[in-house]
């Protein structure tokens, strides 16, 4: 269980497969295979193997050739040099012209061979097995590499030029082909399946061969089992091979099932990934791409949006793109587009908020100067209104959780703006009857509702009251220790006292409901409550608060308001409750249009 690797995990899996095969040495085998180790006989097996080779040269990895190998001293098989070597099993038959058999011997490699040794490739590969074929040159005569021991020998120039490996690697010995099985994360089904229905395609792009690419894919969903290869899957060399009208083609028949299945890459090399991202790109399409290696990064440049490794990523990689993965999982790409999307529609339902909140506040100012009544609200009620409105809510509102089926809606064109032409016309109805009830409640006290006494004048006398001193005869009662015997007409400016106070908290209240209303963009309140973010409950509840305390308390002189009893609070109730109404409607029909595919435009 505490047993880790150190390197590559193909060099790891292969030093695991010598473990697992044992060694001549019975008694060494019979202590350690199949068999608990301890720290020191881990790799029993490996050392007993690389006991007397030592390795004078590596020939790095080329994509071109598709195969490593390396020089070695090994007295147990010769007293010259040998070239081991691995890679793409078509890439290295290639080049073999024997196979070395069970005893040892070896024996001409011919076409019937080959074709059987393919058709096991295809095999393994179909069982989603990484096939690696491994080689052997036994004669290095030619290369005059059979005496190689280090840099200053005549022929380490042969070693210095890259371009020269493939010459090296011919004539070799076929010694047999290993499957590795990479076995994808549990979860990485779930996040391909996630990306789906968000409408995301995912195209997988491997060096891995044809066959074992579209394997994988199939167990991880990326393909489905009835899905037609000749167009979901196509190695680099093929689409490069393509015109550009045929790749263009084919590309749009694979985003064509956008929401249902991506495609698969294989053989695929550097420059192809760039090919396929500008073309993508150029059909405007979002472009996220993944790479660890310092050959990717050009294409992690170029993609919209480039995620590199955290963990088995070169510095290159890193710094060439836009996103590093800390756990390299594919999974935690899917968690960031559910966490974009909830942060863009957090960032809407503020804006919303913020928007229709203050079209309310425009809306009471501009229907009480077209009505011609008293002032409802005095500037520093309304600088009041926003200092517990404006704040706490609209910052609780960044902390939404997502929305339940914020990974069913398909993605957003990239010239999408935050504010649509039916937002805009959401926000205006909000805000029309925030505006509607905050001046209709300072109406309704002054002409309707006698609860407390005061006096009752009609609508033509409110829009009219300049000119109360021209009325003959008219008199207001006194209310709330207030008398208006020696001019009736300040009860139209000092006697609005209790109707201002009305006004100002269904303002108050009728926006924190409006802030309830923004817990999700389309979703009742009903299946989305206000609970569901516990900072906005607390924020409302704070704001609610505050506001009472200027009522209650001796502050309601500074900002001219008065004390509301049970009746009054029925009142505002009445007048501001009618929002959240209002606002499922308009959810309602924003969330037929959505079904009936009027997105917003």
């Amino acid at each position: 269980s505490n047993i880790t690797r150190t390197g590559e995990p193909t060099e790891a899996a292969l030093r695991v497969l010598v473990e697992k095969l044992g060694c001549p040495d019975e008694e060494l085998a019979k202590k350690n295979l199949e068999k608990p180790r301890d720290r020191n006989s881990i790799m029993a097996f490996n050392d007993y193997w690389g006991a007397d080779v030592k390795k004078q040269a590596t020939l790095e990895f080329a994509r071109d050739r598709k195969s490593m190998s390396v020089l070695c001293t090994d007295a147990e098989v010769q007293s010259e040099n040998v070239l081991y070597i691995k890679g793409a099993p078509e890439s290295i038959l290639d080049r073999c012209s024997s196979i070395m058999l069970p005893d040892g011997t070896l024996a001409p490699l011919t076409e019937d061979s080959k074709k059987l040794i393919l058709g096991k490739m295809l095999e393994m590969a179909g069982e989603a097995l990484r096939t690696l074929a491994l080689a052997v040159k036994f004669d290095l005569k030619e290369s005059k590499l059979n005496g190689y021991d280090g840099p200053g020998h005549p022929s380490h120039g042969l070693l210095c030029d890259p371009s020269n490996f493939a010459s090296v690697e011919q004539g070799m010995a076929f010694l047999g082909m290993v499957g590795i099985i990479d076995p994808p994360r549990p979860e990485c089904m779930d996040a391909i399946a996630a990306c789906k229905e968000a409408g995301i395609s995912v195209f997988m792009t491997t060096g891995d061969n044809k066959a074992t690419a579209e394997a994988i894919s199939r167990q991880l969903g990326i393909l489905s089992p009835d899905s037609d290869v000749a167009v979901k899957s196509i190695t680099g060399k093929e689409f490069e091979e393509m015109s550009e009208s045929q790749r263009t083609e084919i590309l749009k028949r694979m985003m064509a099932d956008r929401g249902q299945e991506g495609a698969v890459f294989s053989r695929m090399e550097p420059k192809h990934k760039q090919i396929v991202v500008k073309m993508l790109k150029d059909q405007d399409e979002i472009v996220a791409m993944t790479g660890d290696g310092v050959n990717d990064a050009p294409a992690l440049k170029q993609a919209d949006i480039g995620v590199a490794m955290g963990m088995g990523g070169t510095e290159v990689a890193k710094e060439a793109s836009d996103m590093v993965l800390a756990n390299d999982n594919f999974s935690s790409i899917v968690a960031a587009v559910e966490q974009g999307r909830s942060i863009f529609k957090n960032m809407k339902a503020v804006i919303r908020y913020l928007i229709s909140s203050n079209i309310g506040e425009v809306a009471s100012i501009f229907l009480t100067a077209a009505l011609g009544i008293p002032e409802s609200l005095a500037p520093v009620q309304l600088l009041w209104v926003n200092l517990v409105t404006d704040g706490l809510p609209a910052t609780a509102l960044g902390f939404n959780p997502p929305d339940e089926g914020v990974m069913s809606e398909p993605p957003r064109r990239k010239d999408e703006g935050l504010i649509s032409g039916w937002a805009l016309f959401r926000y205006l109805m909000i805000g029309l009857y925030v505006g509607l009830a905050t001046v209709g409640v300072f109406i309704y006290w002054f002409t309707t509702d006698d609860f407390d006494g005061h006096t009752l004048v009609s609508l033509d006398q409110l829009m009219n009251w300049g000119q109360c001193s021209a009325w003959g005869g008219f008199s207001a009662e006194p209310i709330m220790g207030m008398d208006f015997s020696a001019d009736a007409c300040t009860y139209f400016t000092v006697g609005k006292v209790k109707a201002a106070t009305l006004s100002i908290t269904v303002l108050v209240m009728i926006q924190l409901l409006n802030a309830f209303n923004a817990v999700s963009e389309d979703g009742s309140l009903l299946s989305r409550p206000p609970w569901l973010n516990p900072y906005l409950v607390t924020a409302c509840a704070i704001s609610a608060i505050l506001h009472c305390i200027i009522l209650y308390t001796p502050l309601a002189q500074i900002f001219g308001v008065c004390p509301l009893d049970e009746h009054d609070w029925v009142l505002v109730a009445a007048f501001s409750l009618p929002v959240l109404l209002l606002d499922e409607l308009l959810k309602y029909i924003s969330r037929q249009r959505s079904s009936s595919g009027q997105f917003e435009a």
